[in-house]
């Protein structure tokens, strides 16, 4: 286990020692303390990436997407390590959390390919012996802020586009979930990536933030998080008119058709609402089904749901461990209590589970609320845990004035054996992506990225590499 900063290829103590504490979401006790970053620390970092970046920049990209391939080999030989360390400080199932360090390999290794595919162009002038050309540079040192519900899978993305792009990176790493990144971290930097090049802190949002966007030498922030938090990101970008990515919150609407193979659209209910707890950016919140099988709908729903296993997460035979922070026990049990005041039904869930062993953890049963409206949370909130509400619609007309009716706009899924309907709700859902009869609407070689309030700009795909790069224009003409 590593529980140093890294800065300028170098583990370290905090300038002034200080340290907090990683709480096991079993026991709600500390089990490791990290440093906590000091201004001293966060300009050390950003001094390093800065100086890095004049070489890092210049290098061939073949050579820097060498580097990437074999961090991408280090990684996946050491997902089980870092799979269970995850477990233990997140709260996800041991192998969901070897299953996303898996990814985070690769997503360096696809990155590492994509980097080697960006082309420019070569524009005809109407003037005689005058070219244009276009090409993409690496913009500079960036900083990349990661949340603590998928520590090393959101990590991987900006440490992949913006490494392979020339960029540097200074990593403000989740403080609920420090421990599993660091070891990532650790893995990229035994691939050779020079002194400098990556950075990592930790320490908490609220005093490192200013410390790090507010610095001129940062050129881009790569953010993904709650929007009230993002909104605070985005307006320290503005004032230096910094380029930032913003994927923020989102309230996903899950729309099921009386057409649709109603087993999958079950069996994907479950897993998007309630894998890790809920929280996921992308789990689901609100589902809306169809009059005619809204009840065979709740029926099926409620009793797969019941099937799903609640334990410590370090434990094979289970399906969920605990959520990972006690704010989000707390936000959960709100929306369900202003549900069930407002007329909601409760039809599973709706408490903490005992666990024994774990009595004080962070604990919660998946819950299904039926009957519901959008007056309530629920529908309209972001809860991040493991709550969602369903009601029934008329129509397709209504199902889409349903799904639109949020100031997110992140993903949806939609469940139909009707072509027409599928396109429809592909085009007049406000959404960045849309997946029809499945429940996976983010693959990382196709953009990923939000409408409305759940943000701005792509991870994912060619379009999350073009994140990290500047568009030049050159004309040239001869003699």
């Amino acid at each position: 286990m590593i529980t140093k900063l890294f800065i300028n290829g170098q583990w370290k103590d905090s300038s002034d020692g200080q340290t907090f504490g990683v709480v096991d979401p079993r026991t709600a006790k500390v089990f490791a303390r990290v440093p906590r970053a000091t201004k001293k620390d966060v300009d050390d970092a950003v001094d390093a990436a800065d100086k890095a970046f004049r070489s890092w920049s210049k290098l061939n990209v073949f050579r820097r997407s060498a580097l990437l391939r074999k961090a991408s080999a280090i990684v996946a030989e050491n997902k089980e390590e870092i799979g269970r360390v995850m477990s233990r400080e997140q709260g996800k199932p041991a192998a969901e959390a070897i299953g996303e360090v898996q990814k985070g390999a690769d997503i360096l290794r696809y990155y590492a390919e994509e980097g080697e595919r960006v082309y420019g162009r070569i524009i005809s002038n109407e003037d005689e012996n005058t070219t244009s050309m276009v090409i993409y540079q690496p913009i500079g040192p960036c900083a990349a802020i990661s949340p603590w519900n998928y520590p090393i899978e959101l990590l991987a993305w900006k440490v992949g586009a913006a490494l392979v792009s020339g960029c540097t990176l200074v990593c403000k790493l989740p403080s609920e979930t420090p421990l599993s990144p660091l070891l990532f971290i650790d893995c990229v930097v035994k691939a050779g990536v020079p002194d400098g090049v990556l950075n990592a802190l930790t320490g908490a949002g609220r005093e490192m933030g200013s410390w790090l966007l507010d610095n001129p030498k940062i050129r881009k922030v790569a953010f993904t998080g709650s929007t009230d938090v993002g909104k605070t990101v985005f307006s320290s970008c503005v004032k230096s008119l910094r380029k930032s990515s913003m994927e923020l919150g989102g309230s996903l609407p899950m729309l099921v058709f009386k057409d649709c193979d109603l087993d999958a659209a079950v069996a994907g209910a479950v897993r998007r609402s309630f894998r890790n707890m809920g929280q996921i950016c992308i789990a689901i919140n609100r589902i809306y089904v169809e009059k005619e099988i809204y009840d065979e709908f709740l029926k099926r729903f409620k009793t797969e749901t019941e099937k799903l296993t609640i334990g410590d997460g370090l434990d094979e035979n289970v399906n969920l461990g605990p959520m990972c922070n006690e704010k989000g026990v707390r936000v959960v049990t709100e929306h369900i209590k202003d549900a069930l005041d407002k007329g909601a039904k409760l039809i599973t869930g709706g408490e903490a589970p005992v666990v024994p062993g774990f009595e004080d953890g962070f604990w919660y049963k998946p819950t299904i609320l039926a009957d519901v409206n959008h007056t309530m949370k629920i529908m309209t909130a972001e809860t991040f845990g493991p709550a969602v509400g369903v009601m029934p619609f008329e129509n397709l007309k209504e199902a889409i004035r349903l799904a639109n009716d949020c100031i997110y706009g992140l993903a949806s899924i939609v469940y139909t054996q009707n072509l027409s309907t599928a396109n429809t709700c592909a085009l007049e859902i406000e959404a960045g992506n849309v997946a029809i009869n499945n429940v996976d609407a983010g693959v990382i070689n196709a953009p990923y990225g939000g409408w409305k309030e759940s943000g701005f700009g792509h991870e994912h795909g060619p379009e999350g590499l073009r994140e990290y790069l500047h568009i030049k224009h050159v004309r040239l003409r001869t003699l």
